[in-house]
């Protein structure tokens, strides 16, 4: 019998393009499963799961989460500038 999956995809952007993996997972996969079935971690080496967040659709989650079919992996880079920090810099220069 072979194991049902499910669709779903992995999502890294750079500041030069985004890109989208779509997988096929087993159901019951991590998310930790997922982005190293993906093979996103060969194309962007930079990636550090230990220190990049992740979230599906934009919230954020645990590498341990169990996916669901049409979830969306988003792999977060850490801020280049403190949003707060940009904002003053904008409003002094206006």
């Amino acid at each position: 019998m072979v194991p049902e999956t499910i669709a779903i995809e992995v999502v890294y952007a750079t500041l030069q393009k985004q890109t989208v993996i779509p997988v096929q997972v087993p159901l019951n996969c991590t998310a930790n499963d997922a982005i190293e079935t993906s093979g996103i971690l060969q194309l962007f080496p930079e990636i550090n799961l230990q220190q990049h967040k992740i979230g599906i659709f934009s919230q954020i989650c645990t590498l341990q989460k169990i996916l669901s079919a049409g979830d969306r992996i988003e792999i977060y880079r850490p801020l280049i500038q403190n949003p707060m920090a940009a904002r003053r810099e904008r409003m002094h220069k206006s």
